[in-house]
């Protein structure tokens, strides 16, 4: 389970919203210094919301600001990357393949790679579409016991 620190910043009536900036990931990768997600993470301070479900826990416990730990399956990261990778992929090599073989034309042949690759990704927005709410495939909440609000500093200062 590839595990993450994040803060609220939204509730609602059956899951979080929560920011994340990714790190965890970073560490352990052996290209550290030579990877171009590193280097726009630092640059751009990047971050990603993520729903949470809450799986039954009250939402009134939960507050904006606070920083909570949530996890994603990492089988969940593998499969998904390599579907969003492969199937653009192999739709661009099966049409320009296809259009090569009954036409022969460089320039067809070209166009139905460019028509295959955005095939294969309306398949794989289609597809993210249609398993959005698949419980098995959305990050969870680990432990809501360590909870810690993350305080204003103005609103202390006062």
């Amino acid at each position: 389970m590839i595990v993450e620190t994040g803060r609220v910043v939204a509730v609602e009536s059956d899951g979080l919203w929560v920011e994340t900036i990714q790190r965890s990931t970073c560490g352990n990768c052996a290209a550290q210094k030579g990877c171009g997600q590193s280097l726009l993470a630092r640059l751009a301070g990047h971050t990603s919301y993520l729903r949470v479900v809450l799986e039954g826990r009250d939402p009134s416990g939960f507050q904006l600001g606070e920083q909570v730990r949530i996890g994603v399956p990492e089988q969940v990261v593998v499969t998904g990357s390599l579907f969003v990778y492969l199937v653009p992929l192999f739709a661009m090599l099966l049409f320009s393949g296809v259009a090569h073989n009954l036409w022969a034309y460089e320039g067809l042949t070209a166009a139905m790679a460019v028509l295959g690759l955005l095939a294969g990704g309306v398949v794989v927005r289609w597809r993210a579409q249609a398993t959005r709410n698949d419980p098995r495939l959305q990050p969870v909440l680990l432990d809501d016991t360590s909870r810690v609000t993350v305080l204003d500093p103005q609103a202390s200062a006062g």
